[in-house]
């Protein structure tokens, strides 16, 4: 779990909720079939991008990279590592998350006619995006599976203390 004091919970998500949960996303589109292409925002937007392209059939996939230091405490400032030209017309960005709406605010100023969506959507960024799976709580951290690795956990009944 995170370090930062402001997340009270975790929300553990396996490759194969992941999965599921950009499937959904996927279905949410299909009948906006007016995308050209997707544009990935970097990094966590780069496997539920894979997943909706391979869905809608989309062929033409994108990036905007965007370094983002405000884990743990860290609010530095958001740096575009790279962008994309245009202004989004025909185009789906599409991100894991949307949490204070930081990154989501300067990709939306930077494509704002482009079709924003998020697996997941927290309060505080959830009207940057217009379209999203699953809602979760402000003082929850996402757990995704790119960050967590599976590993042995003792029983219940073997954690009861002996007397």
């Amino acid at each position: 779990m995170s370090q930062n004091p402001h997340y009270r919970r975790t929300f553990p998500i396996s490759w194969e909720q992941l999965h599921r949960d950009s499937r959904a996303l996927a279905w949410r589109l299909l009948d906006m079939d007016f995308f050209n292409g997707i544009i990935a925002v970097t990094r966590g937007g780069l496997v539920p991008a894979a997943i909706i392209a391979r869905e809608l059939d989309i062929r033409l996939v994108d990036t905007v990279c965007v370094a983002s230091y405000a884990w743990q405490e860290q609010q530095g400032e958001i740096e575009m590592l790279k962008g994309v030209a245009g202004d989004g017309e025909g185009m789906l960005i599409v991100d894991d998350l949307v949490d204070t709406g930081r990154t989501a605010k300067i990709v939306r100023e930077m494509l704002p006619k482009a079709h924003f969506a998020t697996v997941y959507a927290k309060p505080a960024g959830r009207p940057l995006v217009d379209t999203f799976v699953t809602e979760v709580s402000q003082d929850t951290w996402i757990l995704f599976p790119w960050d967590s690795e599976s590993q042995f956990v003792q029983p219940i009944a073997g954690k009861r203390q002996v007397t």
